[in-house]
């Protein structure tokens, strides 16, 4: 993720100087944005090869594992945040990486593409699959094991009892309160374990 506006609007979640685990980090961007505008210290676990280097090359520190493989090598509450930002629709253990994210951290930060958002509406009215900003792919080379929307997590989280501390839409960067499952493409969750 390098979209500056929404980096900010999820880092506003996490407090200065926390400790911040990030599964799935990709390049690193969201890590070395928290580590150069909130202090924040910690790692990023990922998997890809160019990606590790690339968080390397950047300074923040990487790990190089499977998500698949799950996190016992973690202590429980070892971290202050655990965040999975576009990282979930990729996993074939979703709910159990969700519960092993509410697990190691004090408090966890889930962003997704949503599914239910407007013009994926629409497009799926019209008969296709969507392809957008957040859902680029066509429906036969998508990395995206599944799909989900804005409620979807929610009724996700009151099953794995998790309480739920802010939830909100993002599109274009900007914030969406109102009608998130309908007007935002990306879903926001901050939570912890109840």
């Amino acid at each position: 993720m390098s979209d500056t506006a929404t980096m900010q609007a999820i880092a506003a979640l996490i407090p200065a100087g926390a400790r911040v685990l990030d599964l799935g980090c990709g390049e690193g961007a969201m890590l070395d944005f928290l580590q150069r505008q909130r202090g924040c210290t910690g790692y990023g676990v990922e998997l890809d090869d160019a990606n590790v280097l690339a968080c390397v090359r950047r300074g923040v520190n990487v790990l190089q594992l499977n998500l698949e493989d799950g996190l016992a090598m973690f202590e429980d509450n070892s971290f202050d945040v655990v965040l999975q930002i576009d990282t979930l629709q990729h996993l074939r253990n979703a709910e159990t990486m969700l519960q092993e994210t509410a697990r190691i951290g004090r408090s966890g930060i889930v962003a997704f593409p949503n599914f239910a958002h407007w013009p994926n509406r629409l497009s799926v009215l019209r008969g296709r699959m969507p392809v957008t900003r957040h859902l680029p792919y066509q429906w036969y080379d998508t990395p995206n094991i599944r799909v989900g929307t804005f409620k979807d997590f929610e009724v996700l989280a009151t099953k794995n009892r998790l309480r739920i501390l802010d939830a909100f839409g993002l599109n274009n960067g900007q914030i969406v309160r109102r009608l998130p499952n309908l007007c935002a493409s990306r879903a926001v969750f901050h939570f912890e374990h109840a």
